[in-house]
C-alpha cells in the first residue's frame, strides 16, 4: 500500500496522533492518490500497529473532508475539488482569512508581529523562481502555507484557525496535481498583509488579505481550464 519508502514504526505514546498525522501526510503529498481506495489492513501493516488506530485516524480524516467513507468499499481518498467546488472553498477562504487577518492585526502580540513579519520576509523572491520546477515550488508551497497558518493563529480564535486548516488542506491537494501554478506577486501581496498586522490596521489588513485572496483564485483558476 505504502511502497514508496520503509515507513518507521510509530511511537506508542502518541499513536492516535501519530497515525492521524502520517495517513494525513500520505495524502496530502499524493503518496495516496484521489480516488484511492484504502487498505485498511495493509495500512496497519506498513505503520506497524493494529487496525484500530487506522480506523479512528481515518474517521478524522473524513471529518476533515480528506477522505470518503462509501457502503460495500470503504474508504477512499478525496476526489480532488471541481471548478464550482474550488470557488466555494475561495469565497470561504475570504470570508474566514479577511477575519483572521482584521484579529490579528488587533489582538497579536509582538512576538506573533515579529513572526508573521519575518515569515512575510521569506517568500521575497519566491515570485521570479523556476516555474517548472518541482523542488522550487515544494519550498513556496510550505512558505506560503506558514504564513497563512501564523496569521490564523494570532487571530486568537481557535475555532477560525480550525476551519482555515481544512481549507487548506483541499488547496494544497489542489497545488500538488497541479503544482507550478504561478505564483504571481504573491510576495508582494504577503508584505502589504503583514505590514498592516504589524501597524495594528486592522482595516488595512482586511483588505490586503482580500486582494491577496482575491488575485490567489484568478493565478489558480487555469488549472481547471
Amino acid at each position: 500500500m505504502v511502497n514508496q519508502q520503509p515507513v518507521r514504526p510509530l511511537r506508542r505514546s502518541t499513536l492516535g496522533e501519530d497515525v492521524y498525522e502520517t495517513l494525513k501526510v500520505l495524502v496530502l503529498e499524493h503518496t495516496l492518490s484521489p480516488g484511492d481506495r484504502i487498505n485498511i489492513d495493509a495500512l496497519a501493516r506498513d505503520l506497524a500497529v493494529s487496525p484500530t488506530p487506522i480506523r479512528e485516524a481515518l474517521a478524522r480524516l473524513e471529518a476533515d473532508g480528506l477522505v470518503r467513507k462509501r457502503p460495500l468499499v470503504g474508504y477512499t481518498v478525496s476526489p480532488l475539488l471541481t471548478r464550482a467546488e474550488f470557488t466555494h472553498m475561495f469565497e470561504m477562504r475570504s470570508l474566514l482569512e479577511t477575519a483572521a487577518a482584521r484579529w490579528a492585526a488587533e489582538r497579536a502580540s509582538d512576538e506573533l508581529r515579529t513572526q508573521i513579519s519575518t515569515e512575510a520576509a521569506t517568500t521575497v523572491g519566491t515570485d521570479e523562481g523556476d516555474p517548472e520546477g518541482w523542488r522550487w515550488h515544494a519550498a513556496f508551497t510550505t512558505l506560503d502555507a506558514r504564513f497563512h497558518d501564523l496569521i490564523a493563529g494570532a487571530a486568537g480564535n481557535p475555532l477560525l484557525s480550525d476551519g482555515i486548516a481544512r481549507l487548506h488542506a483541499h488547496l494544497h491537494l489542489h497545488r500538488r496535481y497541479f503544482p507550478y501554478a504561478q505564483t504571481g506577486t504573491t510576495s508582494t501581496e504577503h508584505q502589504r498583509i503583514a505590514d498592516a498586522i504589524v501597524a495594528h490596521a486592522p482595516d488595512e489588513a482586511e483588505a490586503a488579505m482580500r486582494e491577496h485572496l482575491d488575485r490567489a483564485r484568478e493565478r489558480h483558476l487555469p488549472a481547471f481550464d
